[in-house]
């Protein structure tokens, strides 16, 4: 079964974010094809788009190599979401749907729950689950891709500590959910980049160890399941 070229780009994608292939390596079409089990096209395909997303560069006796970001190029992410994540906020409170607001509110109440049972990994997941659907409640189709960029990017950038106090942070979740529902967008906005400005400052740029690098390497050698992708 042919699997598409989109498919093909977010599981390289993820993969690069995961860290198993090492920032300067080589992503060579032959190998990455027999380890998603397509051919060379949607593989090429895939490497275009991550070159655009800025998470492949194509270097001169090389090929396709995973980009070597700097650390001033991550600083530049994360003000660039402080500045875009309460913009979206703001849109979303002038075009959110009753749809958008039931997923997002449903979202405040299960991670208030877990913040109370102290489950890190579920608030995570949660949490990203909130500022995609909250992204795309702004209504505009750029600005959601442009966010949807910048949280792949700085998940792949930088180690994120937990809140020291999970309950408050999804307090302010729900306090935007609230500006939202209510056509707020001044508040939407101002609540948003409070809470933008708090998780910036749990971000560590994150360096390899010798550890990471072998565990990521056994990783590697793991098939690839690529059955969710292919619906």
């Amino acid at each position: 079964m042919r699997i598409p070229a989109h498919s093909v780009c977010t599981a390289i994608r993820d993969d690069i974010v995961a860290g198993v292939y090492e920032r300067g390596s080589r992503l060579t079409e032959e190998l990455l094809a027999r380890r998603y089990g397509v051919s060379r096209v949607p593989v090429r395909e895939a490497l275009r788009t991550l070159e655009a997303e800025g998470f492949v560069v194509t270097r001169r006796h090389a090929g396709a190599c995973v980009a070597e970001p700097t650390e001033q190029e991550g600083a530049d992410l994360l003000e660039m979401r402080m500045l875009l994540e309460p913009l979206g906020a703001a849109r979303a409170a002038q075009r959110r749907t009753e749809a958008h607001l039931k997923v997002l509110r449903g979202l405040v109440r299960l991670g208030q729950e877990r913040a109370r049972r102290g489950n890190s990994e579920d608030l995570r997941s949660l949490g990203s689950w909130f500022h995609e659907t909250l992204a795309q409640a702004s209504g505009s189709p750029a600005l959601t891709s442009m966010l949807t960029q910048l949280r792949h990017k700085i998940a792949w950038m930088y180690a994120v500590e937990a809140p020291a106090n999970p309950a408050e942070s999804w307090a302010e979740r729900g306090g935007i959910v609230d500006a939202v529902a209510r056509g707020d967008s001044d508040r939407a906005r101002a609540i948003t980049a409070l809470h933008t400005e708090r998780a910036s400052t749990a971000h560590r740029l994150r360096f390899a160890s010798g550890t990471d690098r072998a565990e990521r390497v056994r990783n590697s050698q793991h098939p690839v399941n690529m059955t969710s992708l292919r619906h």
